[in-house]
């Protein structure tokens, strides 16, 4: 090992911490300005070691994203920019116009550049590979200098270290690295259109970039990426010298000497401050990541994470659209959340081959849709259906008593309910008069307008106990109906699975029950969830045995995975609220199976959200991985629940989303 990769490892690599920071604050500059990254280095490595600050120690901030606030507003509405067609109109004045070409023409998958190594490794199959890389890159620009006093390196120097230090081959190396480039590049939308523009003008356009990949590569990028041929590609690599150290705009202006240049570039310093200072008009454009990362979760795993903030950023911050919150509501915090969870039922069904994948009202009704989308094989086998929680707990009232009066009885308790209401929640109004008779006898003068306080609560159970008879003969032919419905839908089936957002996993026991137990179908029914009860439940542990058997499955956390999410969750600050509405259906809550010659009965739609909005928001999140992004990746439940998490610290923002007020819970 050379005395130069000695010292880089001692210094970069020892202490995780500042291994961490480094690359952070390195990713950020260009040219000569990467000098200022080794004396970063050398100040941390002397608080770490000679002041003992223990905090550089650690790798992960943990608590990053806790500090985070999110914009008040659309976020997009932030960065929108005046339109494609008004900046080329204004650069039309101009003779030579130069694009810078990362971040700014071509825009990555990746929130960082270098994670697109991440994809070499995999192809290479190196253990370590994005770190290596990077540490070879800088030693060949150390050896580059000292050479021939310059740092911009070619493609091929790069490699031709990587294999002497490494054992790739270098012809090996280059082709899997290049075809991660090809594969992770794509067209920043809002230059493509004043491109498109300024070309129909035939406008002189130019390409200036410090890059280590040639003039030859960088063509075939902005090519396959959907744009024209350009007038001269000015790349750093092959002219010894760069942007940041101006000599790229030396070069620039020899070759068109008095013609009036612009350049347009997102670098604050070599694409902005060093071509003013060659008396070269700039105009910026803020970077996608830089920008967006504001807001982003940083608590998410390396490749899923920067995956997910580079489509979000560059989707909201590329200057070309503005969107309502409800959309980003969607895209931001929906579109990970949905994506990820269809792929761990998709892998639960070519685990376990199910014969019918039960979507529930109404959280079912997004995730039916979205599925069918990323699995459209699957989908004779997908059906939304009538479910719910209040559909349940009447027609399981005989098995799952004790439930019964808990929901509707002991959960409403003092919450300014009146008998009245009590008794037509459970559709039992005419039980009523016969009750306020049987108060009566006991002494107790009470009226249909009387509040619901837990004494009346321990009378109503009493007097319903003692009826139950005529309790359960109303849920009769709810029953019956219920049994004609499934009995279609489960026609030749033997599995089936049933698919929620939570919590306690009661819609699919309840469901199995009724199929298996009371409608003698024999199908046996398996429930997904996307997250269980948290330990913040009144009732924690209530279905542990079933996630223990695996007749209950959860994706986004548990007792057993996730740990921290599950003590984080709180249903009493809203938490519940924020993810079932990232669900949000224009379908009303299922109330039951009264008539269906009639209509099954439904709740009143209200006015919780637009639905539209969050549903398109999260369908554009697919379609930007399915389609145009064409990298496949599984998503753990703890990454999906990363952006999730902002929102549990950002209560402001969701007041400017969601109508609590409105909120329709499957349990009136």
């Amino acid at each position: 090992m050379s005395l130069n990769l000695k010292l880089y490892v001692k210094l970069v690599n020892q202490v995780p911490g500042i291994q961490m920071r480094y690359h952070r604050y390195r990713d950020q500059l260009t040219g000569v300005q990467r000098c200022k990254a080794w004396a970063y280095l050398i100040s941390l490595n002397v608080r770490y070691y000679l002041f003992k600050d223990s905090t550089l120690a650690d790798m992960v901030i943990t608590n990053s994203d806790e500090a985070k606030k999110l914009p008040a507003g659309s976020e997009s509405e932030r960065s929108v920019l005046e339109s494609p067609e008004a900046l080329a109109d204004n650069l039309l004045k101009y003779d030579v116009i130069s694009f810078d070409v990362f971040d700014t023409l071509i825009l990555r998958w990746f929130s960082k550049p270098t994670d697109v190594f991440f994809l070499v490794a995999d192809q290479l199959n190196y253990l370590d590979f994005p770190r290596i890389r990077q540490e070879i890159e800088y030693l060949a620009r150390e050896k580059k200098e000292k050479v021939c006093g310059n740092r911009e390196v070619t493609f091929e120097e790069i490699w031709s270290l990587m294999e002497e230090e490494t054992g790739i081959p270098i012809n090996v190396g280059m082709r899997a690295e290049w075809e991660a480039e090809l594969k992770s590049c794509y067209a920043n939308p809002y230059f493509m259109k004043v491109i498109r523009i300024l070309s129909e003008h035939h406008k002189k356009i130019v390409i200036t970039s410090d890059m280590y990949l040639r003039k030859d590569q960088i063509m075939e990028l902005l090519k396959k990426a959907g744009y024209p041929r350009f007038s001269e590609y000015f790349v750093s690599c092959e002219y010894g010298c760069s942007k940041g150290d101006g000599g790229l705009y030396q070069i620039l202006k020899k070759r068109y000497g008095d013609a009036k240049i612009v350049h347009i570039g997102d670098n604050d310093y070599s694409d902005q401050k060093k071509a003013k200072e060659e008396q070269i008009y700039s105009i910026p454009y803020r970077n996608v990541n830089f920008t967006g990362n504001a807001y982003r979760s940083e608590n998410m795993s390396a490749i899923t994470g920067s995956l997910y903030r580079g489509i979000v950023n560059a989707h909201l911050h590329s200057g070309l659209h503005s969107y309502s919150m409800t959309y980003e509501y969607g895209f931001v915090y929906g579109g990970l959340f949905v994506y990820g969870y269809c792929n761990f039922i998709h892998q639960y069904v070519l685990q376990h081959r199910p014969d019918k994948l039960l979507f529930l009202a109404r959280d079912g009704d997004i995730l039916r849709k979205v599925y069918i989308t990323m699995y459209p094989e699957d989908a004779d086998s997908c059906a939304y259906v009538l479910w719910s929680r209040m559909a349940a707990t009447k027609m399981t009232a005989d098995y799952f008593k004790y439930d019964y009066f808990r929901r509707f009885l002991m959960h409403k308790v003092n919450q300014s309910y009146t008998l009245k209401q009590i008794f037509h929640s459970m559709e039992l109004d005419d039980m009523l008069t016969g009750y306020l008779k049987f108060a009566k006898k006991q002494g107790i003068q009470n009226g249909e307008n009387t509040l619901f306080t837990e004494k009346e609560a321990e009378r109503v159970k009493k007097y319903l106990k003692q009826h139950w008879s005529i309790v359960l003969a109303h849920y009769r032919e709810q029953i019956e109906n219920g049994k004609q419905y499934y009995k279609e839908i489960l026609k030749g089936c033997r599995s089936a699975v049933a698919i929620d957002v939570g919590w306690a996993g009661s819609g699919a026991v309840a469901l199995d029950y009724m199929v298996n137990d009371v409608w003698d179908m024999n199908c046996r029914i398996t429930g997904i969830i996307a997250g269980t009860n948290s330990a913040n439940n009144a009732e924690p542990d209530s279905s542990e045995a079933q996630l223990m058997s695996g007749k209950l499955i959860s994706y986004l956390y548990s007792q057993t995975d996730n740990r921290d999410i599950w003590k984080q969750h709180n249903p009493a600050a809203g938490h519940n609220i924020i993810v079932e509405l990232l669900l949000a259906s224009k379908k009303p809550s299922f109330r039951g199976f009264q008539n269906k010659k009639s209509g099954y009965a439904f709740s009143e739609k209200k006015n919780e959200i637009n639905v539209s909005d969050v549903q398109k928001g999260i369908f554009d999140f697919i379609q930007i991985v399915q389609e145009k992004c064409g990298i496949e990746f599984k998503v753990s439940g703890r990454d999906s629940m990363a952006p999730i998490l902002l929102l549990y610290h950002n209560t402001s923002w969701l007041k400017q989303v969601i109508n609590e007020e409105e909120f329709q819970m499957n349990l009136d």
